[in-house]
């Protein structure tokens, strides 16, 4: 659909140089976005960077920066807002390590609340006034099924999943008269590194072999597979087109039928 297309729209996606957010930013740059990709690692970047610019067929950008650091963060965003329009924001972290949540100290909660709802707050209150003054503005959150319910073991990961839903909720109301929305994605069981190493704690905590732990995973989701990471790419896709434009304030599940609640 010529909805989807997106030229002349630049995209920010954090986490962007792995996973879901290499994805996400494969899927955007094939609909005509120039991507700015945000990571850790500046070789994964410089690595990703060379693969976008062949699908999109320009001169992207990266961004090498740490969520631990909020100073570097808010002062990148403010440099880059200086030199290029950001249309579409795609906020997405590592999830916090296994573990339960009783088991969890303090300094644990405050490191992921800070590179999760801390960060996405610096960045968005960046680029909010650029996408109201080119009228275009797409935030999208890269989330957990968490959100609807929470994934035993995972105690530190399903509290700042949640706090970033209801953080997502307030300001898509906030927004929503600026035409600028806010939606959240929230994958099920993915085929990236993350799911790697879930399967490998199952396999170390019930002493099982991986082939046993995948089964273990799997007899939970009704399509009996894992998600392709294409297939949660393309509904960021969606969510970042023009055809989402009156879709705001919404988890988006892609979860091949995991969530039992209506």
């Amino acid at each position: 659909m010529d909805n989807m297309q997106l030229n002349g729209k630049t995209a920010l996606v954090c986490g962007g140089s792995d996973g879901l957010g290499y994805g996400a930013a494969t899927e955007l740059a094939k609909a005509g976005a120039k991507i700015v990709l945000v990571g850790r690692s500046p070789a994964k970047l410089n690595e990703k960077k060379r693969t976008i610019d062949a699908i999109n067929h320009m001169d992207n950008k990266t961004i090498e920066l740490d969520f631990n650091n909020l100073e570097k963060v808010e002062q990148a965003m403010t440099d880059l807002v200086n030199s290029t329009p950001i249309h579409i924001l795609i906020n997405n972290c590592g999830g916090p390590p296994p573990g339960k949540l009783l088991d969890a100290d303090i300094q644990s909660l405050q490191v992921a609340f800070g590179q999760h709802v801390l960060a996405s707050h610096l960045i968005s209150k960046k680029l909010i006034p650029v996408m109201k003054s080119s009228g275009y503005g797409r935030i999208i959150n890269i989330i957990s099924t968490s959100v609807r319910q929470p994934i035993m073991g995972l105690g530190v990961s399903n509290t700042i999943r949640g706090a970033m839903a209801s953080w997502s909720k307030t300001l898509s109301l906030e927004l929503a008269d600026t035409g600028i929305t806010v939606n959240n994605v929230l994958p099920g069981t993915t085929k990236t590194s993350r799911l790697d190493n879930i399967i490998n704690a199952k396999k170390a905590k019930f002493k099982i072999s991986e082939q046993e732990a995948r089964s273990m995973m799997l007899a939970q989701i009704p399509m009996n597979r894992f998600a392709e990471v294409e297939e949660i790419s393309r509904s960021i896709l969606f969510l970042a087109s023009p055809d989402a434009s009156y879709i705001t304030g919404v988890n988006l599940q892609v979860d091949g039928g995991k969530i039992k609640s209506i």
